[in-house]
């Protein structure tokens, strides 16, 4: 089942989110997601996907939550997913209020995704420490359950503290909606195994179709600390985010679609950010890449 991010980054951030989101579920995408950025740098201390630029693109950003909201509004069947919302940014609170609310505007058809981030800069923006991400993630991990499965909630952590309070808007989904985590490190691979519901992975295209081989060993990782931690790793589901460079083309994407499937990996959505020049050239590809 393939499906799409939402047009949020650069200038497709103009674009019509609430027609691309309503086409795109009728010509049978399974899913729409959002992904999480603040700002882009001047001079980043650390560069996007191992460089050390930032792509101009993340210079304009629609704010996912907002753009989950709009797609909510005009979908009725597709999944909404983020891959993935910078956890440690957040208050929990607001965030599992947002969270929450947009599960139940779309009746029950949220995926969270959360990881830690990687620019310093857009952690010092936030106002949230850099030092210690993935022990924040934790606790905000921690948090979320509970806001979902009890009330009153409470928290005392390192970083947040909630008092005793009623907490009674619910998630559609019961008991909530189901965690995914992006990783790829190997103590990233490991909070998945030992705590989600879902690992977003990552290829891109053009494809070097070693990738999927890369994808069996992290899946490997995880399924071993599935088992440490006396969890069953086939119940840990896999959705795979297929980013598409500059000058790809439809037969590449479908190409790493079909290697993907064939491998087992049959959940994946494509980013069209690199490629597609408005809204609906936009479309033109996802028409082509499900009705191929």
């Amino acid at each position: 089942m393939l499906g799409f991010a939402l047009p949020q980054f650069g200038r497709a951030a103009y674009d019509d989110v609430a027609r691309f989101a309503s086409t795109a579920e009728g010509l049978g995408a399974g899913s729409l997601w959002v992904g999480d950025r603040l700002l882009a740098p001047v001079h980043p201390t650390v560069g996007y996907a191992g460089t050390d630029t930032i792509p101009e693109e993340f210079r304009t950003s629609l704010d996912p939550f907002v753009a989950l909201t709009v797609a909510a509004a005009v979908t009725s069947t597709a999944r909404l997913g983020s891959n993935v919302l910078v956890a440690p940014w957040y208050p929990p609170v607001p965030l599992a209020r947002q969270l929450t609310s947009i599960d139940v505007v779309s009746g029950g058809r949220l995926i969270p995704g959360l990881g830690i981030g990687w620019s310093p800069e857009e952690f010092q923006a936030a106002g949230a420490p850099f030092r210690r991400r993935g022990a924040q993630l934790d606790e905000l991990l921690d948090i979320l359950e509970k806001w979902w499965t009890t009330s009153p909630v409470e928290h005392q952590g390192e970083r947040w503290t909630i008092p005793p309070s009623w907490v009674d808007l619910e998630p559609v989904q019961r008991p909530r909606p189901p965690i995914y985590l992006g990783a790829f490190t190997s103590a990233g691979l490991r909070r998945v195994g030992e705590r989600a519901d879902g690992w977003l992975a990552v290829v891109e295209v053009p494809g070097r179709l070693h990738h999927v081989e890369g994808l069996r060993r992290q899946r490997a990782a995880i399924d071993d600390a599935a088992r440490a931690a006396g969890r069953d790793p086939s119940a840990i589901h896999t959705y795979v985010r297929v980013n598409v460079a500059a000058g790809a083309t439809v037969e590449q994407v479908l190409e790493t679609v079909r290697a993907l499937a064939d491998s087992g990996y049959t959940e994946m959505f494509a980013d069209l950010m690199y490629v597609t020049s408005g809204l609906d050239d936009h479309l033109e590809w996802v028409k082509r890449l499900l009705v191929p």
